[in-house]
């Protein structure tokens, strides 16, 4: 499927190309090799950081006032990238957010640092950040809080003038609370001291009179100072400065939950309606039936049926309405064991597929295995928004990102047809002859409660849609993470995808900038945005979960960093010893992620299979060496079993004996 999906995306890619940089095109005549715009050229730029219009990013800056909302700010980009067409980020639908993404990388232009012999925190050492004299401080102004990070250099960039400096939180800042970050201390190769641009500089200085072009700016600076000045940083050694607002828990989760509650409630205590298209019986030597059909969801996309493309169709209050009578077709594959049809109904599962693939997905040999083993019924269905009829759409929303809207709100349609699917499951398929023996009995135990297993994409999105679901209380994540940002440039998969972004945004440090500006659409419909509330803090109409997270060591594809940074946001516990002695060059290994108190655990928790991989990269590049282990976890047995009595009872089982969980591959 993997391979399928990469020679889709590069054909979409080629043919885009071709249309949008022909000679033909007057916006490519009028606009050719255009990139972001300047300081200089643009307005509303912050000139503290020259480099490129947007950074230090994300910043207060680009926000203004609002009592509207919940942090009290409201974003207010007025200028933002422009594609190597010439074709501006239009950002109205940005500055409807009430602040930045929880997970949102901190972006800088710092030319000539060295951050080793600065001291700043690299991956491998993540409480260094925490240090009284770290070189970076990042500060919780609600509650005096250190904030843990780590800090690199864009290892993509190739001209080290357009080389950015990432720091990157370990744990999602917290909704609707505003930082101050500050650089200070920071040295070159040959350790001298860094001295602030010529801009900045004049900020620190004494008071500007009114008609000086950085009066404002430094006007909107006390604040940081005098918030940095409290917690004993002062303007000696000082590098830059700033601040950002994260966005409230309404901002980020409110569509959502209003198109979930809208939906539900018209549908009553009622099944969905839906359609069985096809049924296939004694499947193979596990599955004794596969059937096929659609479910209907209303849709609150703005064409008829939601096709890739649409975005939300948005009311007078701005939330998003359903058009009279539109209609999402919701596409089902359900696999049922043969066990079910011995008298022992099988347990309601939904399962999300991986990258833009679909819900045939479950009819993989993993998760037939997993079906047979333990008796599961899975159903799954498309990710619509990342699903495999979605791929032109995402490459053009590379293209230019202002496209980018009509991912994001197509995965919330799309988890809004999982929920559907999961109703479905328990409420109205049993009813149907597909569902029954021939004698009339049902295939599906309705009185078990209905759980998720999903992997890779399906991890990374199953953690949204167990935040958001009523109905499922437990959920397994397998090879999962958050925060596309982070996973983007650390994934092998990303590269054909990355020549889109790399032909109509060129420059490195554009590229920086994208990945900031589309994570904050991108939360609307990945773990992400929803991470505070995926266990133990519920979003409003939603029970508490538990999720078990599968990570597979040395993953080529989803970066174990990010799922690491998951487990913290969410207070997932990690079943120690996570590896053998040796395998990790970190200081702490696994810093900030308690361990597993005792088996079996009753609570959230992170399992590291390890198959023998190498060690990823400790910069922002994705694995080259050896074989990919991403698929490992779902194929080893003990693995499906510890699945199997989590989503059965809840209840974290040591599968290992105690020693790190090893797989030994098959040749």
């Amino acid at each position: 499927m993997r391979t399928r999906v990469l020679r889709v995306a590069a054909a979409a890619l080629a043919l885009f190309t071709a249309v949008l940089v022909a000679p033909s095109s007057p916006e490519a005549q009028a606009a050719p090799g255009a990139a972001s715009a300047s300081p200089a050229s643009g307005d509303g730029c912050d000139p503290i950081d020259p480099a490129a219009c947007l950074l230090p990013f994300p910043s207060d800056w680009y926000t203004v006032r609002d009592g509207s909302t919940a942090t009290g700010r409201r974003v207010n980009m007025r200028t933002t990238l422009r594609n190597a067409l010439g074709v501006p980020v239009r950002p109205e639908e940005w500055n409807r957010a009430d602040g930045f993404s929880p997970g949102s990388m901190l972006l800088g232009h710092v030319p000539g640092v060295d951050l080793a012999r600065s001291g700043a925190a690299p991956v491998t050492d993540i409480g260094a950040s925490l240090r009284r004299d770290a070189p970076i401080v990042v500060i919780d102004t609600a509650t005096g809080e250190r904030w843990p990070y780590w800090a690199e250099l864009d290892a993509n960039a190739d001209r080290p003038e357009r080389r950015a400096l990432i720091v990157r939180p370990a744990r999602n800042f917290r909704e609707g609370h505003r930082y101050v970050v500050a650089l200070r201390g920071l040295r070159d190769s040959g350790g001298d001291l860094l001295r602030p641009n010529a801009a900045f500089a004049k900020v620190l200085g004494p008071t500007l009179p009114s008609s000086d072009p950085l009066h404002e700016r430094q006007r909107a600076g006390r604040a940081v100072l005098a918030d940095l000045d409290r917690h004993g940083i002062g303007r000696d050694g000082l590098y830059l400065a700033w601040d950002f607002t994260v966005a409230s828990r309404q901002s980020l989760t409110s569509r959502m939950l209003h198109i979930r509650d809208d939906a539900l409630k018209r549908l009553g205590r009622s099944s969905p309606t839906f359609l069985v298209t096809q049924v296939t019986d004694d499947v193979d030597e596990r599955i004794g039936r596969e059937v096929k059909g659609l479910v209907f969801a209303p849709s609150y996309l703005d064409l008829p049926g939601g096709p890739p493309g649409s975005r939300f169709h948005l009311g007078r209050d701005g939330r998003p309405a359903r058009l009279p009578g539109n209609t999402q077709p919701v596409p089902f594959q359900c696999e049922i064991p043969r066990s079910a049809f011995d008298g022992r109904p099988a347990r309601p599962a939904l399962y999300g597929h991986g990258l833009l693939g679909g819900e045939g997905e479950v009819a993989a040999g993993n998760v037939k295995a997993m079906a047979a083993e333990h008796g599961f019924a899975f159903c799954a269905t498309k990710w619509i928004g990342m699903a495999s009829e979605d791929i032109p759409n995402v490459v053009t929303a590379l293209a230019d990102l202002t496209r980018f809207q009509t991912v994001a709100d197509r995965l919330q349609q799309g988890m809004l047809g999982f929920t559907f699917l999961g109703r479905a499951m328990t409420r109205g398929f049993t009813g149907h002859e597909a569902f029954q023996t021939a004698d009339g009995r049902p295939l599906i135990d309705t009185r078990a409660e209905l759980t998720f297993d999903g992997n890779s994409q399906g991890g990374i999105m199953g953690g949204a849609l167990t935040a958001v679901s009523p109905d499922i209380r437990r959920a397994v994540l397998g090879v999962p993470a958050m925060n596309y940002s982070t996973l983007l440039n650390r994934s092998s998969d990303y590269p054909t995808y990355g020549q889109v972004l790399g032909t109509f945004y060129p420059d490195k440090l554009d590229q920086q900038i994208a990945f900031g500006l589309i994570q904050m659409l991108w939360d609307r419909g990945e773990a992400n945005g929803y991470a505070h509330h995926m266990t133990n803090r519920p979003l409003p109409g939603t029970p508490r979960h538990r999720v078990l997270m599968h990570v597979a060591f040395g993953d080529h594809q989803v970066a174990p960093v990010a799922a690491e940074v998951q487990a913290r946001t969410i207070g997932a516990r990690i079943h120690t010893p996570a590896v053998r002695p040796g395998r990790l060059p970190d200081k702490v290994p696994y810093w900030g992620i308690p361990s597993i108190p005792s088996s079996p655990y009753n609570g959230s928790a992170l399992v590291i299979w390890d198959s023998g991989a190498p060690v990823p990269p400790l910069t922002n590049t994705p694995p080259t060496e050896g074989r990919d282990p991403h698929s490992d976890p779902r194929n080893t047995p003990e693995a499906r079993r510890q699945k199997a009595v989590f989503l059965t009872t809840g209840q974290v089982v040591d599968v290992c004996g105690g020693a790190p969980c090893v797989i030994t591959p098959a040749r």
